[in-house]
């Protein structure tokens, strides 16, 4: 009930958006993403640095039933209307330029195990009706998308994402987000990240237990102080970033260890900087399906996958290659025993790191950000 009122309050408001004048210098961006790999945020950021001739509008959080007219009224004089999530705009003289917010490494849409089928075929025809441009890094990319979505070869533009152009500057060193989020000062120091998928959706009320009561891995053989001392032996430090959907039902954590610290979006927000403007101060990571870790790629670090529950998570809603520990370009682990032994290990996956990256990024080298404003704003 919840879901076709909110589709007829959206209805509503874009026939009453729909009556203003389109400004071809207005950028509307609808962000869903957060503060957690945006590629609109960042896109936002490098337009009023590069084009202030454009007016351009972050709406966040997207979508919510709770926006301003004001605000519906920007979003129907945009000519360019930016989306990381579903494809939306008021009306046909509008651009909509699709970003996504990640290479779809888990099964969605009309590919999902655990999706209901009318909603995936109504996505689909938004997807063909609403959607002008769908911004791309690879084939393989372009591929997955289609299987998910069933998106029209045509509207693709192979320009990447500006997500990856965050990782090329960090804009905090290393040195202070240590001091920041541990206290330390450390020049030995290597800051690692941990950054999961959503585990919720597992419907496992044992997973999220585990996590409320501070097992962020929710391994089995948990010892925090345990994993502290190992990490402290190394000069390893460890960011915990949890999914924001998962952060949101758990809140915020905070650590007592020397070791371990917990990457809220309260320091996101406060230093006015997006999760990947920050990534390139990491040394390595930690995750287990969530597809940060094709754009890790491009740092060439060590990555390691955490799969205890890869066989739950296929059969709820299915991955979209595989076999999965076979083609991932890192060790996988099942338990805190075997993930200690990885982080000291040394690191044998490089050759699978440039293969996969190759694979899932053929723009590599250039600005994504110049590259899909020059294609968005060309006559």
């Amino acid at each position: 009930m919840k879901k076709f009122l909110f589709r007829l309050y959206l209805n509503l408001m874009k026939l009453v958006a729909r009556f203003t004048r389109i400004n071809n210098k207005s950028v509307v961006i609808l962000n869903g993403a957060g503060r957690s790999g945006s590629n609109g945020y960042i896109f936002a950021k490098y337009l009023q640095k590069n084009h202030p001739e454009y007016k351009v509008t972050v709406v966040e959080p997207w979508p919510s039933s709770h926006l301003p007219f004001s605000i519906w009224r920007k979003i129907g004089q945009a000519k360019f209307i930016v989306t990381t999530h579903q494809p939306f705009k008021i009306h046909s003289r509008q651009i909509n330029v699709q970003f996504w917010h990640g290479v779809p490494l888990k099964r969605m849409g009309i590919m999902a195990n655990n999706t209901d089928r009318k909603a995936d075929l109504r996505n689909v025809k938004l997807w063909q009706k609403n959607v002008d441009i769908v911004c791309s890094s690879s084939d393989l990319y372009e591929t997955m998308m289609s299987a998910c979505c069933a998106i029209d070869t045509s509207k693709y533009q192979k320009v990447g994402f500006p997500r990856t152009d965050a990782l090329k500057n960090p804009v905090i060193t290393k040195k202070q987000l240590l001091y920041d989020l541990f206290k330390q000062i450390d020049d030995q120091a290597q800051i690692g990240i941990y950054m999961p998928t959503f585990r919720y959706e597992l419907e496992d009320s044992q997973i999220i237990n585990q996590i409320k009561a501070g097992n962020f891995f929710a391994l089995p053989d948990f010892d925090i102080e345990s994993l502290n001392q190992n990490l402290k032996r190394q000069h390893q430090y460890l960011l915990v970033k949890l999914h924001p959907y998962e952060q949101k039902i758990v809140g915020n954590f905070t650590s007592q260890y020397s070791q371990i610290a917990f990457l809220n979006d309260d320091y996101l927000f406060e230093h006015e900087c997006d999760l990947y403007e920050l990534l390139g101060s990491t040394s390595f990571l930690i995750t287990d399906f969530s597809s940060i870790y094709f754009d890790y790629l491009a740092f060439d670090r060590p990555i390691i996958f955490i799969t205890n529950f890869l066989a739950q998570y296929q059969k709820k809603r299915g991955l979209l290659i595989g076999p999965y520990t076979k083609v991932v370009p890192g060790p996988c682990v099942k338990s805190q025993k075997e993930l200690v032994a990885a982080l000291s290990a040394p690191n044998n996956y490089q050759t699978k790191r440039h293969y996969w990256y190759n694979l899932t990024n053929q723009v590599q080298g250039v600005s994504a950000c110049d590259a899909i404003f020059k294609m968005m704003t060309k006559d």
